[in-house]
């Protein structure tokens, strides 16, 4: 599809399903925005538009995607900050 073209009834259902599906399967916003050549508000519109459940900011906990905030590096030892901290 072409950039900045209005994608309507059953093609934007495909696309929504597409969107979804890859949501899921933990890909971010973005990264669904790069892979199909549309914005991020695009995306995170038509997601909305699914009902989709956002997940929180930041990426996910578990798999140390995005920062980390317990304080810890990869190894399980204490990184050191930067005095007035």
């Amino acid at each position: 599809m072409h950039k900045g073209k209005w994608i309507t009834g059953s093609a934007r259902k495909e696309l929504a399903e597409a969107f979804v599906k890859e949501y899921r399967e933990g890909r971010s916003i973005r990264a669904i925005a790069e892979a199909h050549g549309r914005s991020y508000g695009f995306v995170h519109r038509v997601l909305s538009e699914a009902h989709v459940p956002f997940r929180a900011r930041g990426g996910d906990p578990r798999t140390g995607a995005a920062g980390r905030s317990s304080g810890t590096s990869a190894e399980g030892t204490e990184q050191r900050l930067p005095a007035g901290r």
